[in-house]
């Protein structure tokens, strides 16, 4: 894990002496709504998931088209590798794969798609239910101080007016008056091209354009501010000319008179206008009748339901504070820009939970940390890569007003390193706003004080899209089997959407696929199974591999005439073991569940 800080920096690049622009070193540049594109990766600690093998014999490879040379620990040269493949993993290689191989569409796409939404396919909808899944078994079912809840997307207006949401849940916003494009501001990031003069006096540099790059991956930026420098110096006729270093500010830090000056991404010319606030509820109409009385609006995220049954789920459920709330639910925002495939979205799903403790300074800090640990583990546990991991502290003007704290877990995605959740101390500010805005006690009494009091909360908000699409990037490897190159998802056993493949070493052989079907109908019951009987074997393995699949069972003639079971294959080593029918399922549910 990275420790980072949340500031206010700009974005600030080093002297560039010549026209060609040197090779620079960005600053971190927080807002609300994103981490930074620039965090720096350092102290990596790797960690890898072991499992306990069983003392079964291992299979001959003869009738196999592929030979097992990886051990159980990985050596150094095979993780470099490995990490070697994920710095060159772009999100078309990603986006390409979730689509290919059913895992995510756009929405709508006969009718050439609608920007923002994306629909989950055989194998994505799986994983996403798997994760779900493992996040309300390890909050909910398994602690005895959490409950569920499921609200409605739809709530009365009024909640939304005592949360501020109608008032300040907005982005900043430019349009394009060209192109009529729009763009969140506070993504855009704007600065003078300066000369050097012959006495290098700052305060007379000649300015001689600007440039303007969206927010993305490092590289990117860099080489697309190369790119417009370069053209300024050429039609300013000062090709070769020194100039002075970056100063990057996002649109929302400019000036009036800057901004007339800023070349928009779509034209190239300074046709943006300033920045304004863009309110990203979305808006309905509830009844019959579409007037002011019938507006409403959807939930543009799930805390606010927590919020609003708190009374209800503390009535009902006898809890005593310390307790939280959980809920897994659609929320919906009207994004600018919807970006980078599945992580800026305008409908996305949430797994929040509202975690309700005693007022006091000196309580809040022990809680807050062990929520930071405990969704740590978590991640861990769904075999997110630690070493694209990072913390990112909240603090100044990147804390809501009302918080205590704010800690965010970061992930390094192919378009740079971004927040993936957040855990908040968010005091006591919403129960108060809904006691004030509805007029109902929202308070606690504590029976050991005999205290009443309005309980403060922790919130650890995770985002289920962003957290699927970090683990299909985490989980995404090449190595070389036989001499040919191999594409596969390291997906954990307990989130793999398919968990073992069944495959009869020929189709048209009656006994073989007898035996292979009785099996496949025995974990069917208890795992997403599939049945692949076609093409060569190394081909169907390779299938498996590409959608995660971690075990791959084959059938073969020493099965039907020596009775010496079948072969087991695990995805990431390639070994193969051979064990009896009767103990394939104990052994898959051990490798599975754990037990």
């Amino acid at each position: 894990f990275v420790l980072s800080e949340r500031t206010t920096d700009m974005f600030a690049f080093v002297p560039i002496v010549r026209s060609d622009i040197a090779e620079s070193v960005v600053k971190h540049h927080h807002q609300r709504h994103h981490v930074g594109v620039a965090s720096i990766i350092s102290n990596v600690v790797s960690m890898r998931m072991s499992s306990s093998s069983e003392n079964n014999v291992e299979s001959s490879e003869s009738n196999k088209s592929e030979s097992s040379n990886s051990n159980d620990n990985k050596s150094v040269e095979e993780e470099k590798l490995y990490d070697d493949v994920y710095s060159k993993v772009s999100m078309e290689d990603i986006v390409s794969l979730c689509k290919r191989r059913g895992f995510i569409f756009p929405s709508s796409e006969i009718y050439n798609g609608m920007a923002g939404f994306y629909d989950y396919g055989p194998l994505g909808s799986e994983l996403k239910k798997n994760v779900k899944d493992e996040w309300w078994k390890n909050f909910v079912t398994r602690r005895e101080d959490v409950v569920g809840l499921d609200s409605s997307i739809i709530h009365n207006p009024k909640t939304w007016q005592s949360s501020g949401h109608l008032d300040g849940f907005s982005d900043p916003m430019v349009d394009c008056k060209e192109s009529k494009l729009r763009y969140r501001a506070d993504q855009l990031f704007a600065s003078p091209i300066l000369l050097n003069n012959d006495n290098n006096d700052d305060n007379n540099n000649d300015e001689i354009g600007w440039v303007c790059v969206q927010e993305g991956n490092d590289q990117d930026m860099i080489k697309d501010a190369k790119k417009q420098a370069k053209k300024i110096l050429k039609e300013a006729d000062k090709k070769g000319h020194p100039i002075q270093a970056f100063a990057f500010q996002d649109l929302t830090q400019l000036t009036e008179e800057q901004m007339a000056k800023v070349p928009s991404p779509a034209t190239n010319k300074p046709t943006l206008t300033m920045p304004r606030d863009f309110n990203l509820m979305f808006q309905t109409n509830v009844g019959a009748m579409s007037d002011a009385t019938s507006v409403a609006y959807l939930r543009p995220e799930t805390a606010q339901g927590i919020f609003i049954n708190f009374k209800n789920a503390l009535g009902t459920s006898r809890a005593k504070i310390p307790f939280g709330i959980a809920q897994i639910g659609k929320a919906f925002r009207n994004e600018i820009t919807p970006r980078n495939f599945i992580f800026r979205s305008r409908e996305f799903e949430q797994m929040e939970i509202e975690y309700f403790i005693p007022p006091g300074d000196d309580v809040w800090p022990q809680f807050h940390q062990q929520w930071m640990d405990n969704s740590k583990q978590f991640l861990l546990q769904l075999g997110l890569r630690e070493d694209l991991m990072g913390w990112e502290v909240h603090k100044g003007d990147g804390l809501a007003h009302y918080a205590r704290a704010c800690t965010d877990i970061t992930f390094r995605f192919p378009f740079g390193v971004q927040e993936l959740m957040g855990i908040a101390a968010r005091g006591n500010f919403d129960l108060t706003q809904h006691s004030e805005g509805s007029g109902k006690s929202l308070d606690y009494y504590c029976d050991a004080t005999k205290e009443k009091y309005i309980p403060h909360c922790i919130e650890p908000s995770l985002g289920v899209d962003r957290l699927v699409l970090a683990l299909i990037c985490s989980a995404y490897a090449e190595d070389e089997v036989g001499g040919e190159k191999r594409n596969f998802l390291k997906f954990h056993p307990s989130i793999a959407p398919v968990k073992v493949s069944v495959l009869p070493l020929l189709k048209n052989k009656e006994a073989l696929v007898s035996v292979a079907r009785d099996l496949y109908d025995q974990l069917k019951m208890r795992w997403n199974t599939s049945w692949d009987a076609s093409g060569a074997i190394g081909r169907r393995y390779r299938r498996a591999d590409e959608v995660g699949t971690p075990f791959c069972i084959t059938i073969d003639f020493e099965t039907i005439e020596d009775d010496a079971g079948v072969t087991i294959r695990d995805r990431d080593t390639t070994k193969q073991i051979r064990m009896p029918i009767d103990q394939v399922i104990p052994y898959l549910s051990k490798q599975i569940n754990g037990y």
